[in-house]
């Protein structure tokens, strides 16, 4: 069990966590959740003792043993097999001990306890983990100087998961795992002996592998039961409820602070007044609870629609140096494609990526491309081409030279990027915002096909969100290659299988290939065939899944409008509470105070259809998107 009470936490002055306090049950699976800056990563370091907190403590059982993923990825000459056998300590020198000891007494605790931690099955054991984050048997036997530091980050992930600690701390565990790595993590966490704290911005990742949410949020902790998609609907509830309160609470407060304020000063009155002041100063205000809802991402629509297919592949062989990565690729890419490519990394999905995009290539075959087609590319790299002295104004305005100032810190605003950090240098930007600049400057002249790989590493969840409603309401073609399986759910049409050198259509769904992954194509094609027989094919449900999204922009632009019409209504209700709050208002002018009274009534009625009719919009797009 892993106990906080009372933590509070300042980083440069700034207080992060706040007399923060939860208590997570033993042998739980939870995601903390929060923001990007609420402070999660720093909890973690709290929780390890790499940082001491200000006040509070944190209660963890004596003998438990605690491990995340090491911060540098090891690069020495020993083998991947090697380097995760030796992160289980106790074997190693059990081992060690073995080879020197001569009291036969003491050798045959030595293997009771090796037997016990189950030494002799540690090989397969760890030879399983680093097969499901993508190393093959002969990959394991490499050196790990081999590999690049991503891969690496693997190695050090593979290397904590075969330690078993009693207290596993991962954060953002699938930054540096292909989809395919993902869904075996998933599955793993999911069935670990023991506690998980687990940060990530993956949806589908905490709905499947985790059972209880801790949100960080404004410097506090709160503990949900069940996966995201729960906590997220509990939460909403409680927001909804505790708004409620507040808004009685304050009318409750206008109406005793009126009473005050009129009779204080008359004799007859005076007590009566002075009992609802007291009474107005021990009612402990209710905070309303805001939620902080991530700025919305814009993708410019292609100018012209161009004659289907965009792009056309005939026979196309490409690589590196000579040597064929991809091999006959015969596909077609329509106007309005939403193409997700699916395959293990090292498959070919970002050589396929770099070819279309023009960034490689052909060494054979055939490529047509439409008259004045736009390619817009975006992929994780290109985060180090930024100007780092520059700030997203200055990258804009070279692409809007003669462009005033206002026009273009407008366009800048479509990026997604608040005010206050526009004038930010790009290299003081954090991640997401990083990414959020580097996708605005790619799509900015209206591309045909847009082509995304891996483009959430550094959003946060409501920023993903931000994301797919871009990418739904984008009128252009989407090729998209991306571990977020509910991004690729939620935008994808049509579903690409990159692998054997080759790339085709992928007669399933993400739930078919998830099935793929974890259990082997027979179990796949046999669940598939059930699930066919059962709901129709496929294709079916991936053509109504299109024939959805193509409701969601005006959808969309009902429920802004719906969202204008609140926002308009409160502030009016506001100027008329106001108004009215003045005792001497209706002595002095009855008549328009009665008719401010009545356009107040008729405000709120009207406020509360216009809520009625945003909350249906609103679950009507969830169900569509």
């Amino acid at each position: 069990m892993l106990q906080i009470t009372d933590l509070t936490y300042r980083i440069g002055g700034r207080l992060l966590i706040d007399h923060a306090s939860v208590t997570l049950p033993a042998r739980s699976k939870t995601g903390l959740v929060g923001r990007n800056g609420a402070g999660k990563s720093t909890l973690f370091k709290l929780i390890t003792g790499d940082l001491s907190s200000e006040s509070g403590s944190i209660q963890i059982p004596k003998s438990a043993r605690i491990g995340q993923v090491a911060q540098e990825a090891p690069g020495t000459e020993d083998s991947l097999l090697d380097v995760v056998l030796a992160a289980d300590t106790e074997r190693t020198r059990l081992l060690m001990e073995a080879e020197t000891e001569t009291d036969p007494a003491r050798i045959a605790d030595i293997h009771t306890r090796l037997a016990d931690i189950g030494s002799h099955t540690a090989e397969a054991r760890a030879g399983a983990i680093l097969s499901g984050l993508g190393f093959d048997a002969e990959a394991q036997k490499r050196p790990c100087s081999a590999f690049s530091g991503g891969w690496r980050m693997r190695v050090a992930l593979a290397a904590v998961l075969f330690s078993e600690p009693d207290l596993l701390l991962l954060d953002e565990p699938t930054n540096y795992l292909d989809l395919e790595g993902t869904l075996w993590l998933e599955n793993y966490v999911a069935r670990y002996p023991h506690q998980v704290v687990l940060i990530s911005h993956d949806r589908d990742l905490l709905n499947k592998a985790v059972d209880s949410i801790a949100h960080l949020d404004r410097g506090k902790l709160t503990f949900y039961r069940g996966g995201y998609d729960s906590f997220d609907r509990q939460r909403r509830e409680k927001m909804v409820l505790q708004q409620k309160a507040k808004e009685k609470q304050d009318e409750q407060r206008k109406h005793l602070q009126a009473f005050v304020d009129r009779f204080r000063a008359k004799a007859t009155k005076a007590r009566q007044a002075q009992s609802r002041l007291k009474m107005l100063e021990k009612m402990e205000p209710i905070a309303a609870l805001t939620e902080e809802s991530s700025r919305p991402i814009h993708f410019p629509d292609p100018e012209g629609r161009l004659a289907p297919p965009i792009l056309k592949l005939e026979n196309v062989s490409t690589g590196y140096d000579g040597k064929e990565i991809l091999k006959r690729l015969t596909v077609n890419i329509d106007t309005d494609d939403r193409i997700a490519l699916l395959g293990a990394n090292g498959n070919g999905k970002s050589t396929f990526a770099k070819l279309i995009s023009g960034r490689l290539d052909a060494m054979s075959g055939e490529i047509t491309k439409a008259t004045k087609l736009k390619i817009a590319f975006f992929a994780q790299h290109q985060l180090d081409e930024l100007r780092p002295a520059e700030n997203a104004v200055e990258h804009v305005r070279r692409l809007m030279p003669q462009a005033p100032e206002a026009q273009v810190r407008a366009r800048v605003a479509r990026f997604g990027l608040p005010t206050d950090r526009m004038d930010t240098p790009a290299k003081d930007l954090s991640g997401g915002e990083k990414a959020r600049l580097l996708l605005g400057l790619a799509t900015f002249d209206g591309p045909n096909l847009l082509i995304l790989d891996e483009p959430t590493n550094h959003l946060d969840i409501d920023s993903r969100e931000a994301l797919i409603l871009a990418l739904n309401d984008f009128q252009g073609a989407v090729v998209l290659i991306s571990h977020d399986r509910h991004l690729v759910e939620a935008c994808a049409d049509r579903l690409w299988l990159v692998a054997d050198g080759g790339v085709a259509p992928y007669d399933g769904d993400m739930e078919d290939y998830r099935r793929l992954i974890l259990q082997g194509p027979d179990a796949e094609k046999k669940a598939r065939k059930e699930e066919e027989d059962d709901k129709g094919s496929a294709q079916e449900r991936r053509r109504e899944a299109a024939e959805k999204r193509h409701l969601l922009k005006p959808l969309r632009q009902k429920i802004e409008a719906a969202e204008k019409e609140m926002s308009r209504l409160q502030d009016k209700i506001v100027k008329l509470d106001e108004a009215l709050a003045d005792p001497e208002f209706f002595t002095r002018e009855p008549d328009r105070a009665t008719k401010f009274a009545k356009e107040r009534a008729y405000c709120e009625k009207k406020l509360v259809k216009t809520e009625e009719e945003w909350l249906e919009l609103s679950a009507e797009y969830e169900e569509a998107s």
